[in-house]
C-alpha cells in the first residue's frame, strides 16, 4: 500500500483520544502498535480526517487521526475497536 506522506509524521495524541484510551483500556503504546500494524486508511466523512484499520488486543480497530499540515504531526482523534 501507498501511505501518504503525513503517514511517519510525529503522533500527537489528543484529549479526547486520551480519554477514549482509558475508557477502552489501551495504552499510548498500544496505540502505537497498531497504528504500525495498519494495513489500510480511507477518507472519514469529516473533511481531513481518515481512517486507520488495524489490529490490535486480539480485534480489529479504527483509529480517526487528522494530519496538522502545519506542524507536521498526525493528531489522534480516537480510536475503537469493531
Amino acid at each position: 500500500m501507498n501511505w501518504p506522506a503525513w503517514w511517519d509524521w510525529e503522533l500527537e495524541i489528543s484529549p479526547h483520544a486520551e480519554k477514549r484510551m482509558e475508557e477502552r483500556d489501551f495504552t499510548e503504546i498500544d496505540l502505537r502498535e497498531m497504528v504500525q500494524r495498519a494495513h489500510a486508511f480511507e477518507l472519514d466523512e469529516i473533511e481531513g480526517r481518515y481512517v486507520i484499520q488495524t489490529r490490535g488486543q486480539q480485534s480489529d480497530w479504527k483509529i480517526i487521526v487528522e494530519p496538522d499540515e502545519t506542524d507536521h504531526l498526525l493528531v489522534v482523534v480516537t480510536a475503537f475497536p469493531i
